[in-house]
């Protein structure tokens, strides 16, 4: 083992817990038996799909947004853009809950990127059931890469291609220099744990499996590995992808790769916007302590931007 590994391992193994499961979940965080996703039980207050089960025509006529969170993070974190909309608008929001998502630490542990992403599929596919046309999505942090691997798969070939896709941090490349080497040392070290401030604790995980850190590397490695060979959008959709500039999970790096390996259908360039931002995700500010107006404003430019869209 050469210097620069062994310095790495010994850095997860500060950073990191010990081998095993935790031992000290308590009540209060999501990772345990009390707190779960809302989405769960009350589905019809987050998916269209539960609200609407007999669309009328004019709800027919709304154009949907599917909003897609990120690894370890719940429906809340779209929750703020849901607040933002007006319900009696041109389009609604529909809030997936990824799958092993938003439920206990057991759960999450043994669910993989793919099932992960049939959350995104089941409401799609039941929005097109019911006769809806006009579908867009957002995946904000991991939300990106499941979005990106729908259309690398051919996902769209047979389903009615997305009006648009927004990105916000997509993670192709993490910000997290030691995360490439958790597939070695995580089976000894059992799972990362990741400090929050207040009530995040009701909405992330608190303690993240090695076993799902190893899903997101590969799931990652997949798009980067389809980025190198190239591919391009459905005919019909738009791409934008949005990224802070420091931001702190997903390097931005991510998204020059997005720029370089996809195209729009026509194989034009899709269009990119580097945000004056140090969060990740920064159309997330609710819970956050430090927001500034600058916050604010990155937050607003992103939400007028995708409602405009939507309003189409």
């Amino acid at each position: 083992m050469n210097k620069l590994t062994y310095l790495a391992i010994l850095c997860i193994s500060i950073c990191m817990t010990s081998c095993g499961d935790p031992e000290d979940i308590s009540k209060d965080l999501l990772d345990g038996n009390v707190i779960f996703d809302a989405s769960i039980y009350q589905p019809e207050k987050f998916l269209v799909s539960a609200k609407y089960p007999n669309p009328t025509l004019s709800d027919l006529n709304k154009h949907i947004l599917i909003a897609v969170h990120g690894y370890s993070a719940t429906t809340f974190e779209w929750q703020e853009f849901q607040d933002y909309s007006d319900p009696n608008g041109p389009y609604r929001v529909s809030q997936v809950l990824l799958d092993g998502h938003g439920r206990t630490y057991s759960d999450f542990k043994d669910a993989t990127w793919n099932d992960w992403s049939w959350a995104i599929k089941r409401e799609y596919e039941k929005l097109e059931e019911l006769g809806y046309t006009k579908i867009s999505m957002v995946g904000s942090s991991t939300g990106g890469p499941l979005l990106l691997e729908l259309v690398s798969s051919g996902y769209f070939n047979s389903h009615i291609p997305p009006k648009n896709i927004f990105l916000i941090d997509p993670i192709v490349v993490s910000s997290i220099k030691l995360q490439s080497i958790a597939g070695i040392v995580g089976p000894m070290l059992g799972y990362v744990k990741k400090e929050q401030e207040g009530d995040e604790k009701k909405y992330w995980y608190k303690f993240r499996p090695h076993e799902t850190v190893n899903e997101l590397n590969n799931l990652m490695k997949l798009i980067r590995k389809e980025l190198e060979s190239g591919f391009s959008l459905p005919q019909g959709t738009y791409l934008k992808c949005y990224h802070s500039k420091h931001d702190p999970t997903a390097s931005s790096t991510s998204t020059v790769m997005i720029y370089k390996g996809l195209t729009t259908c026509s194989g034009q360039p899709i269009d990119v916007e580097i945000m004056d931002s140090e969060f990740h995700v920064f159309t997330r500010l609710a819970l956050r302590k430090a927001s500034t107006a600058l916050d604010f404003a990155n937050q607003e430019k992103a939400f007028s931007e995708m409602a405009s869209k939507l309003s189409n």
